[in-house]
C-alpha cells in the first residue's frame, strides 16, 4: 500500500556522489533532507553494492572504511529493508540495474534516483518515475 510520502531507491551513483563532495543534491538528499519526507527502499544487494562501490580506489572518496561503514549502517537503520527475488530480468539495457527496477517495483517505489536516467528508460510502465536527486529535492521542498 502506498503512503503519502514519496518512497525512493537511490541509485549507486547518487550514493556515492554523495560520499564524494557535501556541496551537491546527492549530498543534501541522503545527509541534511528531513527524512521525516520521504521512505528510502533497500535491499542487502543494493547496500552490498554501495560498500564495494565505495571501497574501490578509482572512487577516490577520502573517508576510511570505518566512516562509510558508519554511513552504511546510518542507512539501514532509517531505511526500509526488502528482500527480492529477481522475477524483471532482463528488462533494461543494462542488466547490472535490473535489481535496483526489482527493488522499486517489489518496494512500491514513487521514484529512482540517479544520475543516469536513460539506464532506466521504459520503466514508466511499472509506475515509477525517474529523477535525479535535484529533482527529488525540489518535490520534496528541500531547494
Amino acid at each position: 500500500m502506498k503512503t503519502s510520502k514519496p518512497r525512493l531507491v537511490i541509485d549507486t551513483n547518487v550514493f556515492i556522489t554523495a560520499l564524494k563532495s557535501k556541496r551537491g543534491a546527492s549530498y543534501k538528499l541522503l545527509f541534511d533532507a528531513d527524512r521525516n519526507k520521504f521512505i528510502l527502499n533497500v535491499s542487502p544487494t543494493l547496500i552490498f553494492e554501495y560498500e564495494s562501490v565505495a571501497r574501490r580506489k578509482e572512487q577516490n572518496i577520502v573517508l576510511a572504511h570505518s566512516e562509510i561503514d558508519a554511513i552504511i549502517d546510518m542507512i539501514c537503520k532509517w531505511a526500509e529493508h526488502w528482500e527480492i527475488f529477481y522475477l524483471w530480468r532482463p528488462f533494461l539495457k543494462d542488466p547490472k540495474d535490473d535489481f535496483i527496477l526489482e527493488l522499486a517495483i517489489e518496494s512500491l517505489t514513487d521514484y529512482i534516483i540517479t544520475y543516469n536516467k536513460a539506464d532506466f528508460e521504459g520503466i514508466e510502465k511499472f509506475g515509477i518515475q525517474v529523477l535525479t536527486p535535484k529533482e527529488i529535492l525540489e518535490i520534496l521542498g528541500e531547494i
